[in-house]
C-alpha cells in the first residue's frame, strides 16, 4: 500500500497496525547531490551510522561500500547495510550526482525523518519519494 509523503507518522502507524503490515519501505531518489559527499566511502558509512541512530535501527555487521561500474552513466559507490529488521541500500551515480536510497524494515520508523535527513546529508536538490507498506 502506497503512503503519501507528508502523511503524519501517527497516521502511518495506524495504517501499519490496521493492515498488520510486514514492513515499511522508503525509496528516495535524490538529485543534485554534493559530488564530494557521494564519492566519499567514509561519508557514506557516516550517513548509514547516523541514519540508523535516527530511525533507531540496529546494524547487523559492517556497512559494505563498493565503487564500481564500467558504464560512466551508472558508475559510483553502492552501499549495503544489513539491519536486524532488514536492509538499507543505496547507489550513488557519479555522472548525474544522484543518490538512490532504499530503506526497508519490518520495524516501523518515521520515513519523513529519514527523507529529510538523507536530503540534508547529501546536499540534495530535487527528489522523489515512494513510501510503501508491505504485507
Amino acid at each position: 500500500m502506497a503512503i503519501k509523503l507528508g502523511t503524519s507518522f501517527s497516521d502511518i502507524k495506524k495504517i501499519y497496525d490496521s493492515m498488520d503490515a510486514w514492513g515499511l519501505h522508503t525509496l528516495i531518489n535524490l538529485h543534485q547531490c554534493n559530488p564530494e559527499t557521494i564519492r566519499d566511502e567514509n561519508k557514506i558509512k557516516e550517513y548509514v551510522d547516523r541514519l540508523c541512530d535516527l530511525i533507531e535501527m540496529k546494524k547487523f555487521g559492517d556497512c559494505v561500500v563498493v565503487n564500481f561500474g564500467e558504464d560512466e552513466r551508472v558508475a559510483g559507490f553502492s552501499m549495503t547495510q544489513l539491519i536486524e529488521t532488514s536492509l538499507i541500500s543505496g547507489h550513488f551515480a557519479n555522472q548525474s550526482n544522484a543518490s538512490y536510497i532504499d530503506i526497508f524494515s519490518c520495524r516501523l520508523y518515521d520515513p519523513q525523518k529519514a527523507v529529510e535527513f538523507t536530503k540534508d546529508f547529501f546536499g540534495g536538490g530535487d527528489y522523489t519519494v515512494e513510501i510503501v507498506l508491505r504485507k
